[in-house]
């Protein structure tokens, strides 16, 4: 299959493949593969959902090279002196941003409030009160989108900055991405339609009514931007000679601290990243809708895929390992 029969394929595929907007690889460097589909171009953007997440741990990392943060094991109530803690609570003082980076932090609840907590003036307050509870810290699993919403106030009270400027400053501008800017309105009906819009976006992030971004999602970017992210990590942290990320916390970022479950294909997590073989140099950042940064060291090569809302499509991993990359690398073998 070359590009042109590829991008015919992705075109009328009606099954998991049908909401792809875009695809863009990068291999020692060269963008080796760029193509759009449904309307989109090169330069717009998509909600690429919960990759969000690994972007927030990228800007964890900065933060902790620049000294604003101690390190992973800092607790989280460090970053909150004037938080009152709910009466009878004791676990939330034992809780570190290691806890949250793992997603084996404790929470007080069964499923995500999402009513609860969307509907707050501060979302880093709300997810801070769900935060703790009587089991204590288990160290099981728990994957939580709202709940990384704190990694936000972490990163602004740390810094003294809004999360999106220190974002701009310290991760998108160094390495070519758009200046992005927050959404704005975080009404129900906005919520609603930012999530299931099949327009493209701009560069934005969504934000809570005081102007903080959200930290588990709602992020929008081009799969250009997902690969160039990628690129940094195979490049171990440094992107056209300037060092964007320690090399220690991407090595500790991309490790192996927890193996998760059937619900997730049994890979193993690192902070909030995902590590799919047990042998292999291969990392990924995955979020609903099958938005992926793919990052394969052994290959050399960083993949980013953007694609609208839809309903129980996850992991793309086997799909860019089967499909993207051949066709990338100019391999019709398959």
């Amino acid at each position: 299959m070359d590009k042109e029969e590829f991008h015919k394929y992705v075109l009328n595929n009606t099954g998991n493949e049908s909401n792809i907007c875009q695809i863009c690889a990068i291999k020692n460097g060269n963008t080796v593969y760029e193509d759009c589909w449904r309307g989109f171009s090169a330069q717009d953007a998509v909600n690429v959902m919960s990759v969000t997440k690994g972007v927030m741990s990228l800007l964890t990392g900065i933060a902790i090279d620049k000294g604003y943060i101690k390190d992973v094991d800092q607790k989280v109530l460090d970053f909150f002196p004037s938080y009152q803690v709910k009466r009878g609570e004791k676990t939330i003082y034992e809780v570190t941003l290691r806890h949250l980076l793992t997603m084996t932090a404790p929470y007080k609840y069964r499923s995500e409030p999402w009513k609860k907590v969307c509907t707050t003036d501060d979302w880093t307050k709300a997810a801070l009160d769900l935060l703790g509870g009587r089991a204590g810290i288990t160290g099981k699993f728990k994957y939580a989108s709202l709940g990384i919403q704190i990694l936000s106030g972490i990163i602004e009270n740390a810094a003294g900055q809004k999360c999106i400027d220190f974002a701009n400053r310290n991760l998108f501008t160094p390495l070519g991405i758009p200046e992005h800017k927050i959404h704005g309105d975080s009404s129900k009906e906005d919520q609603f339609n930012f999530l299931m819009s099949k327009e493209p976006k701009g560069n934005e992030w969504y934000s809570d009514p005081k102007d903080t971004v959200t930290a588990g999602w709602g992020l929008c970017m081009s799969a250009n931007d997902l690969a160039l992210i990628g690129e940094m990590i195979l490049q171990n942290g440094v992107y056209h000679g300037n060092r964007v990320v320690s090399e220690e916390y991407l090595n500790d970022m991309t490790s192996p601290h927890i193996r998760l479950g059937r619900m997730f294909g049994y890979m193993s997590y690192g902070y909030l990243w995902y590590k799919p073989y047990e042998e292999r140099e291969v990392f990924a950042a995955i979020g609903d809708g099958g938005n992926v940064i793919y990052v394969n060291k052994e290959k050399n090569i960083s993949v980013g895929v953007t694609g609208t809302f839809k309903p129980r499509i996850f992991d793309r991993v086997e799909f860019i390992e089967k499909m993207v990359v051949p066709v990338a690398e100019g391999l019709n073998d398959f």
